[in-house]
């Protein structure tokens, strides 16, 4: 370039710094600026921003200016340390980030935090464990200050808010958690009143990084914990806003399959939905509730509270944002429920790759939009046999957690039983009896090594326990053990029925499994057929004729019918079968989900009062066929 190598060679820090102030507002330098450009255009190619080329030189001589750069505004510094990134250059940027009052000036550029993430991401990806670094210098600080006064105390909480939260934010769930319980104690080292409400907010905090740790029990603690608090500000005539505190209430309980708590602690929270309130909180207490709607089979509520969460992220966050992708997520989740499978595929898709471009890298957040995109996948393609893109992206999701968390980390049960799901599949359909031998033996293993997880974390009656046992079902019927595949399914069912009732989704699919082995396996035909058409009642009732999983029950009685010889039979499920073929070609024909959220948006307390008032008029499910 035939300005950069004297612009280099003059350029000394309070220059640097000049030339960031003018960047922001003087009008000769966007002149100066355009004349070069205006030049470059003539000459077909585009040179550096003059910006960017100070930039440049300050990182070239980052050596001897390293001190100088820490005086820069935290715009400027960001952009240097973010630069040194773009190098490769990560043991400095390491050493940078690892010092604790560097950081804090760093998250000041809160419009630059996407970038932030890639460099914090890449320092973690390289070896560089800035997250624990960070964490324990935040909580030796704590303890230097605990006997300063009310207003440094209370900036260290402050502080410590915005880094546990960017920890949180990028996944570093077990850091994070440190710098909240330190927080926590000097809360307790204020008066009364403000300890409470800090106290309060921080019990929230804690309570979202257990919760994604997976770390329940605990959980429930702090959730016990932050009620105390409540009840010592009401004593003295305070209130602080539960919609937050409610709303991780429900995302733990529904972690644990207590489905009915769930959903009743999401209608507490929405209760606490009020003009003001953040709208981040907002989101998360709309994403939460409606994953509870979904589960409890209240379709229409949860169309309405995840299409509008989704909105509300997309305008407020933007389309690139992380709260974005975990809207995205939850809105996958509720049309794989309502059985919209090719749709819940796109939407997974495009979560995972915002994710992929925020975070990158070994992230537990990219993880689980792994396993996400893995199910519904596997879901998509179960009639095709094309199995690939699930299994890349559910062992992508395993080596990632793998490389982060221990191997007894309870977020691998769910990785491990996609990936034996698909591994059964592929085996199913294999011509070398070798490979299928293996393949099943391997989904054996993982299947084995998810129930023995779930069990250690939620114990033997639990509707998680009950899925594991209804897989290894599936497993024994390929492997011809049919005598274990069984009690497998009776066992889940029994599970299931206690837990969730007679009607429920998780019931037919473990009733129509049942029905499988009886009808192809052990020749029990009578058993076979009153399964097949308890599983298709409930199938139609819930999801409507047009319901995908309708399929194979009716595959499984026309094979029953012709086992038996009742051609009669066999000639009215054929009949049904084609009937639900044109049904499904004429249902879900929008090629993009994402074109029905909220084109025209109602006001949040208008989404709140509608489910509230729906709250209290009963159940509502629609016919989806």
């Amino acid at each position: 370039m035939l300005y950069e190598d004297p612009w280099r060679k003059c350029f000394n820090r309070s220059e640097v710094a000049n030339v960031g102030r003018a960047g922001e507002g003087c009008s000769c330098w966007f002149f100066l600026e355009r004349e070069n450009n205006m030049a470059a255009v003539e000459l077909e190619w585009i040179p550096e921003t003059l910006y960017n080329t100070a930039i440049s030189a300050v990182v070239d001589n980052y050596s001897r200016s390293r001190r100088d750069i820490r005086s820069l505004p935290e715009n400027i510094q960001f952009d240097v340390y973010y630069k040194l990134y773009q190098q490769g250059r990560l043991c400095q940027l390491g050493g940078e980030f690892c010092e604790l009052e560097v950081f804090a000036k760093v998250l000041r550029a809160s419009d630059k935090r996407h970038l932030l993430h890639h460099c914090f991401q890449a320092l973690m990806d390289h070896g560089v464990k800035v997250a624990s670094v960070l964490a324990n210098s935040f909580s030796r600080r704590c303890s230097y200050i605990a006997e300063s006064d009310a207003h440094v105390k209370e900036k260290a909480i402050q502080f410590g808010f915005v880094l546990g939260g960017f920890l949180s934010d990028a996944g570093w769930y077990g850091d994070a958690e440190k710098v909240f319980l330190s927080c926590l104690q000097l809360c307790t080292l204020q008066s009364e009143v403000l300890h409470c409400f800090r106290a309060v907010e921080c019990c929230v905090r804690l309570l979202h990084v257990r919760n994604g740790n997976c770390k329940y029990h605990l959980g429930e603690e702090t959730f016990k914990l932050a009620q105390s608090y409540m009840d010592k500000l009401a004593k003295h005539g305070h209130q602080a806003n539960k919609a937050a505190l409610y709303g991780e209430l429900c995302a733990l309980l529904f972690a644990k399959s207590h489905y009915d708590e769930a959903y009743r602690w999401c209608i507490e929270a929405m209760k606490e939905i009020t003009p003001g309130l953040p709208v981040k909180v907002v989101v998360d207490v709309l994403r939460q509730a409606s994953k509870a709607c979904v589960v409890k089979r209240e379709f229409r509520k949860a169309e309405q509270l995840i299409k509008h969460a989704v909105f509300l992220a997309r305008e407020h966050f933007g389309h690139k944002h992380p709260k974005y992708s975990d809207t995205l997520l939850d809105y996958g989740f509720y049309l794989l429920n309502v059985d919209n499978i090719c749709q819940s595929v796109a939407i997974y898709q495009t979560a995972l790759d915002i994710r992929q471009s925020v975070f990158g890298g070994k992230n537990i957040h990219v993880a689980t939009a792994h396993e996400d995109l893995a199910y519904s996948s596997y879901v998509h393609q179960y009639s095709s046999g094309k199995f690939d893109k699930a299994l890349f992206h559910a062992e992508l999701a395993i080596d990632i957690i793998t490389h982060i968390l221990p191997e007894d980390h309870l977020l691998l049960a769910s990785s491990k039983r996609v990936k034996a799901l698909i591994l059964e599949e592929i085996a199913i359909d294999c011509h070398n009896k070798e490979t299928e031998e293996r393949l099943l033996q391997e989904a054996h293993d993982l299947h084995l090594s998810s129930l023995q997880l779930a069990k250690k974390a939620f114990g033997e009656f639990n509707v998680q326990t009950a899925k594991h046992y209804g897989n290894l079902g599936r497993l024994y019927q390929s492997m011809r053990k049919f005598k274990e595949a069984e009690e497998m399914h009776i066992k889940a069912i029994q599970i299931k029925e206690q837990l969730l009732g007679h009607e429920d989704y998780e019931v037919a699919l473990s009733v129509g499994h049942l029905a499988s082995l009886y009808n192809y396996d052990m020749n029990q035909y009578d058993d076979a057929e009153r399964l097949y058409l308890r599983s298709i009642a409930i199938g139609k009732k819930l999801f409507g004729e047009g319901y995908s999983g309708l399929e194979y029950d009716y595959r499984g009685l026309i094979k029953l019918y012709n086992s038996v010889g009742n051609y009669e039979k066999v000639f009215e499920y054929h009949n049904v079968l084609s009937n639900w073929n044109r049904l499904r070609d004429r249902q879900f024909a929008v090629a993009d989900a994402l074109e029905d959220v909220n084109t025209t948006p109602q006001q949040t307390q208008e989404v709140v009062q509608a489910f509230l008032l729906a709250q209290s008029m009963g159940p509502t499910r629609p016919c989806l066929g």
